[in-house]
């Protein structure tokens, strides 16, 4: 199976996950409710890490926790024990298999903290650490770019906070979620058409914001693993403070400007784009929107804000996909990386 076989797959894989686990997800949701915590720390690394930025937001805004990124360095390598008794604890790996990850998890199981693993190998050492575990359910993935696993990690998140606080209308948006990746996963000729117009690019930046801070992070790892360019994930408030200075005629900008909350701004940052002469490839559900760039990808209409980056992702991952093919290398061997990577 392929790199792009496995982007491709992802509708069957969201529909695995969000029938996946839900007694793990039930009881966890109900010990939570019995003694509520204070605040959730989550451990993770690469493509993991960004479905940690992605929890960070939606259980900020719809569950109302402080989320914190573990630093799994001070407890594999410094042996610090970081006092995690007042927090929900989550590990997010899709082999389950790094060491510095377990050892984050298996520290708070110690301290009788709630644990949860979210992995694809729900024998991994990962699940074994925790108290919880949500199988990804997303089926063996071969490839050594993660895609689906991605995308699942992304909707165990969103099933964790409707689990904790759960509301029939979310749930509805949240079944709807297989069709829209498939409606973006059309998307695909639109796709390599800007791909073929913008040219074998080597360096860019990419900017998104709130809930598609996530999405700007997983598309530059993408552009970096397979095409080997160098590109430099921002949120657009922090791209204003300094990293606006390497705007220039030469070096695209990626940015994701869908509605939502963050919308005005990606607009305002769009037209300051405009003005410098900067080349951009806009991804946005506002038609307007898709004015401002110089290419456009247009993403499906209709997915809650808090929803979409499980959606955004694809055009995302179909772009560096064809971008790495577009540069004379294989997507199916990157240099350098192997698919399961175990840090301490």
């Amino acid at each position: 199976m392929s790199l792009r076989d496995e982007i491709l797959e992802q509708p069957d894989a969201a529909r695995r996950q969000l029938a996946s686990s839900p007694d793990s997800l039930g009881a966890l949701a109900a010990g939570l409710r019995a003694k509520p915590v204070a605040s959730v720390v989550i451990a993770a690394r690469g493509t993991s890490d960004h479905a940690a930025i992605y929890a960070q937001y939606v259980l900020g805004l719809r569950n109302g926790l402080s989320v914190g990124l573990a630093t799994p360095s001070l407890v594999s390598i410094y042996g610090a024990e970081l006092d995690v008794r007042e927090s929900l604890v989550i590990g997010i790996s899709q082999s389950g298999a790094s060491p510095d990850i377990v050892a984050v998890v298996a520290a708070a199981a110690r301290q009788g903290a709630p644990t949860l693993a979210i992995t694809n190998d729900p024998a991994s050492p990962l699940a074994g650490a925790a108290e919880h575990v949500v199988d990804l359910a997303a089926g063996p993935e071969l490839a050594i770019a993660a895609t689906k696993t991605y995308t699942t990690s992304l909707l165990a998140i969103a099933r964790l906070s409707l689990a904790l606080h759960p509301d029939p209308g979310a749930e509805h948006a949240l079944r709807g979620v297989p069709g829209a990746i498939a409606a973006a996963l059309e998307l695909e000729p639109a796709v390599a058409a800007v791909v073929a117009e913008l040219g074998p690019i080597d360096r860019c930046v990419i900017v998104g914001r709130g809930f598609e801070y996530a999405t700007a992070r997983e598309w530059a790892l993408k552009l970096k693993e397979l095409a080997r360019v160098f590109a430099d994930p921002y949120s657009a408030a922090d791209f204003l403070h300094g990293p606006i200075a390497l705007v220039q005629p030469g070096i695209p900008a990626l940015v994701i400007a869908p509605a939502g909350a963050t919308a005005a701004s990606m607009t305002e940052l769009l037209e300051d784009f405009r003005a410098r002469s900067v080349d951009t490839v806009v991804l946005t559900d506002v038609p307007a929107t898709r004015d401002l760039g110089r290419w456009s990808i247009a993403l499906p209409s209709g997915v809650p804000e808090w929803l979409r980056p499980v959606v955004s992702i694809v055009p995302a991952q179909l772009f560096a996909y064809h971008l790495t093919r577009a540069r004379g290398l294989d997507p199916d061997a990157p240099r350098y990386l192997s698919k399961v990577t175990r840090t301490n």
